[in-house]
């Protein structure tokens, strides 16, 4: 596994943390958390993939996007990043805002994109539950970084070694980063979401079962909106299902990532 800088066509700067050969699969992970999030993922599809973990713009190693971003520019941020690897179209998979920009990517770019994975990812808040987002992001917005009520949404008891990493990562974070990226969050989940059909590779959609905000319900609606769909609903788990359960993510990514290599 090794950390590098990856310079994109406008001049700014990607961490990318990159392990493993085979056909490229890009990761990106959620609001206020870095590259390291994937690691159970990247340990073990490296055997069988070129696997590229990124730094969100803003978060860990990345240059930050113009002051105002909103999910498009994150979207066309991830689009520069494939070009500049320049591997050809790469396996996607996102975590919460990267499920966002990953779908986006997907709908607006579908020739740099093969297959793509959208973990714990939001479609389509309830207007009770976007008014909850959109004040938490006016709260960061105005310096208040509380860590406490996220963590407490995103994991269960015993899942202590998980969540103090979760916690480190964000206690961390750049302020101006995460709040600019929280603020494209709030905002992003209807941005692509009438296009979701257009994806036509294969799409695996994925939570946990306990996730109160990337629900069951909104990752049914996203996976039978496309041909090549797939939901998977993990038992006992919430938003950092990726940590909290990685054997079983793992698993049902790479039998999506067989997919692509079957179809091929």
């Amino acid at each position: 596994m090794m950390f590098r800088t990856l310079r994109l066509s406008d001049g700014s700067a990607v961490r990318l943390l990159e392990a493993g050969t085979g056909a490229a699969l890009l990761l990106i992970h959620g609001v206020g958390l870095r590259a390291e999030a994937w690691g159970p993922q990247i340990g073990a599809l490296a055997d069988t993939a070129h696997v590229i973990a990124v730094d969100m713009p803003g978060h860990g190693g990345s240059d930050p996007l113009p002051e105002g971003a909103r999910l498009p520019d994150y979207v066309a941020w991830a689009a520069q990043v494939v070009e500049s690897l320049a591997l050809g179209p790469v396996a996607l998979a996102g975590h919460s805002m990267g499920a966002l920009i990953a779908g986006g990517l997907a709908v607006e770019r579908p020739d740099l994109v093969r297959g793509v994975a959208l973990l714990n990812g939001v479609h389509r808040r309830s207007p009770e539950a976007r008014a909850a987002v959109e004040a938490r992001a006016t709260e960061i917005a105005a310096g208040a970084n509380g860590i406490e009520v996220p963590l407490a949404r995103w994991f269960r008891p015993g899942d202590e070694a998980a969540r103090d990493q979760v916690a480190g990562w964000l206690r961390r974070v750049d302020a101006a980063g995460y709040a600019a990226a929280y603020r494209a969050f709030a905002e992003g989940d209807d941005v692509y979401a009438d296009r979701l059909s257009a994806i036509r590779c294969p799409l695996l959609v994925l939570t946990g079962d306990g996730d109160a905000n990337s629900t069951p319900a909104m990752t049914e609606a996203m996976a039978a909106m496309a041909p090549q769909g797939r939901a998977v609903v993990i038992a006992g788990h919430r938003h950092m299902v990726n940590l909290t359960a990685p054997e079983a993510v793992t698993a049902e990514m790479k039998r999506w990532l067989a997919t692509m290599e079957a179809q091929a």
